[in-house]
């Protein structure tokens, strides 16, 4: 009966699907040989994105933030979850052994002791086990891409939040620079007023100039000590405030070649996620799908009963058996179908979220591309205005000392200068962001580890 048994289980071994399931492979996303933004001319592409932002501080910024963020340490622990899990899910193909030993007591003061072993085995035959085990791997390669897109965004996000640490002081200096400046317009307009040249109504509209200036300053005083606290917090550092920044914001270089789009698919994480996470839902679903079958399941045991504890160990008296079952659903009110279309329907939404990924991919790269040029075109604009405002104000300066000018076109060309300056610090400011989110867009290198390249993720 055994080996009657275990040729159907040959048989049906054959039968069995083989190959990846139709419900496992990512929809083709076509792309384009090039980024339809990318302008004609570029630089070389920046091995180090990290060093190549200009900023010494930067680097062991992120270093730091790398080894101490707590959501990328969750990232971690996440990962080494899902590789636990993988090895759960596989292991469910080899045989399972347990032992046991029980006594209990007979009337008067005898004691009857068993030791036994007993195994069991789920013969993989339709392969519902490796899809299975194959879903667990995949899944704990999805996290492995998620812990890579982790890393990744804790150094995009160190470098926004130190660049924003840069901006905010050098507002504050900006604010300051604006009191000191209204200060010595209202003692010129107090000095005037005394002479009988101006008017009361003059000293008070200076006098309102100033505090409207103090009142800006206390804010951008504490913007800056918020910023700190942020980076601080991004870098797993108690939030102080007590962080400085660097003396002003870097320069940047020419827009470095991006690659072409294609390889996107293969290198961000996100995308390599989401690859692996709809493979693991199309296993789940052909999983769900085989649970319909029947399965051959064998069981064995060896024990021995024994009045003597000492006679347990002999042999004489060891008890064998060993069966072989083939069992087959017949009715579970549904549950098996509904289990398989639910799968079935949860592969599908991997697979839209996978078309959805990559083209968001491209459209963030496509973005960053772009907004580079009108960034650049935007700061020096801005530096052309913050240029003439300067002049102007000085000559308004000159104008009003001589009686010319009003005191409202002096704080008016005070104000224009300070809007004109605070815009361009914000400019630059935003085009190192604009920087950064094309080095998250393509997945760029960088020293600590940036997107998945090489060979990729590999198998756990």
């Amino acid at each position: 009966m055994l080996r009657r048994t275990l040729f159907i289980s040959a048989a049906l071994a054959l039968g069995a699907c083989a190959g990846t399931p139709q419900l496992a492979v990512a929809p083709d996303v076509a792309a384009p040989a090039r980024f339809t933004a990318l302008p004609e001319a570029t630089a070389a592409a920046e091995a180090d994105w990290i060093v190549s932002l200009g900023d010494d501080a930067l680097p062991a910024l992120v270093a730091e933030a790398l080894a101490n963020n707590p959501d990328l340490l969750a990232a971690a622990a996440n990962y080494d979850a899902a590789r636990a899990s993988a090895r759960a899910a596989g292991a469910a193909r080899l045989p399972a052994l347990d032992g046991g030993l029980i006594a209990q007591g007979l009337e008067g003061s005898s004691q009857l002791y068993n030791l036994g072993l007993d195994a069991s085995w789920t013969a993989d035959v339709w392969g519902r086990l490796s899809d299975q085990a194959r879903a667990g791997a995949l899944n704990a390669e999805a996290a492995q891409a998620d812990l890579h897109g982790a890393r990744l965004a804790i150094a995009g996000a160190t470098a926004r939040s130190w660049f924003a640490l840069t901006e905010a002081r050098l507002q504050t200096d900006l604010a300051r620079r604006d009191t000191e400046t209204r200060a010595r317009q209202l003692d010129i307009v107090d000095r005037r007023f005394a002479r009988g040249v101006a008017r009361s109504s003059d000293v008070r509209t200076a006098r309102s100039a100033l505090a409207s200036a103090e009142a800006a300053l206390a804010s951008r005083i504490a913007a800056e000590r918020a910023t700190a606290r942020a980076l601080e917090t991004l870098l797993g550092r108690y939030p102080a405030a007590e962080t400085q920044s660097a003396e002003t914001l870097p320069a940047l270089a020419a827009l470095p070649a991006p690659g072409d789009p294609a390889p996107l698919l293969a290198r961000r994480p996100d995308i390599v996620a989401a690859e692996r996470s709809l493979a693991a839902a199309g296993f789940s679903a052909e999983a769900a799908r085989k649970a319909l079958y029947p399965s051959l399941s064998f069981q064995g045991s060896v024990g021995n009963v024994a009045t003597d504890i000492s006679d347990l160990f002999s042999t004489a008296s060891l008890a064998e058996s060993l069966t072989a079952s083939i069992t087959g659903p017949i009715f579970r009110g549904g549950a098996l179908r509904a289990e398989r279309d639910r799968t079935e329907a949860l592969a599908r939404i991997q697979a839209a979220q996978y078309v959805n990924t990559v083209l968001s991919a491209f459209e963030e790269a496509e973005n960053a591309i772009y907004a580079d040029q009108r960034l650049a075109e935007r700061v020096a604009a801005l530096e052309e205005a913050r240029a003439e405002a300067e002049a102007a104000l000085g000559l308004v300066e000159r104008q009003y000392a001589q009686g010319v000018a009003t005191i409202f076109e002096l704080i008016d060309a005070q104000s224009r200068l300070i809007v004109a300056e605070g815009q361009l610090i914000s400019a630059r400011r935003d085009r190192l962001d604009n920087r950064v989110a094309l080095h998250l867009s393509i997945a760029g290198d960088f020293a600590a580890g940036g997107g998945i390249t090489g060979a990729g993720v590999q198998d756990v």
